[in-house]
């Protein structure tokens, strides 16, 4: 099936996710992780968190446009091309311990850095927007060649975008991650338990990170 953005363009999967994925049939995961995906263990914990009442956390529905329907036969109908409605903010928004957050799933491959190009500037200005009604935004990235998951911050993204649109580095250099993001520890269930580091995150915004504005 082809789907497309609101502009036109063609929309693609990130690799570095689905080559994850297909390499994890070999990588010697634990057997609750085995050819898991990061958005499958994020799920995975939200669906833990709502059994447990720990918190609301869900994914958030991406609206689309059938353009192109074709029938094989009567009783079956196959979507040919379709359209993303509107631009994509982030991935998941719930509620916890009276705070509202927001945050997005990453996957690189890379072992030196997290490229800022998987990101975009509506959702840059979605979770600025979302810090600013004192709500917590943040992405979760997993370096797929570590196994190794980090809860990055609004501010540190924020941070590197300005500097890439004054014309220096285009991604995040892994020892910045390890030494500005917050780690979150793999466990058996549920495998990345991120709420126990979103009170990190908070504890350490309520000492302040300077904020600039995203232009668009």
């Amino acid at each position: 099936m082809t789907i497309r953005y609101p502009n036109g363009k063609l929309y693609s999967p990130n690799p570095a996710v689905q080559k994850t994925a297909k390499k994890g049939k070999d990588k010697d995961f634990s057997f609750s992780n085995r050819g898991k995906t990061l958005e499958d263990e994020i799920n995975e914990a939200n669906d833990y968190y709502v059994k447990k009442q720990l918190a609301i956390i869900h994914k958030k529905p991406v609206p689309v446009q059938i353009v192109k329907v074709e029938y094989p036969s009567r009783s079956a109908a196959v979507i040919r091309e379709a359209y993303f409605r509107t631009p994509s903010t982030t991935d998941y928004n719930g509620v916890w311990n009276g705070h509202y957050i927001d945050f997005d799933a990453k996957e690189t491959a890379s072992k030196t850095s997290f490229p800022l190009k998987n990101i975009h500037l509506h959702q840059m200005t979605h979770m600025q927007q979302v810090t600013e009604q004192n709500g917590v935004a943040f992405i979760i990235v997993r370096f797929s060649a570590y196994e190794r998951y980090f809860i990055v911050p609004y501010e540190v993204l924020q941070k590197a975008w300005l500097a890439m649109e004054k014309g220096e580095r285009k991604s995040i250099p892994f020892s910045t991650i390890e030494e500005e993001a917050f780690e979150i520890p793999t466990s058996y269930y549920p495998r990345i338990d991120y709420l126990p580091i979103i009170q990190k995150l908070i504890e350490a915004q309520s000492h302040g990170f300077e904020s600039e504005e995203i232009v668009e």
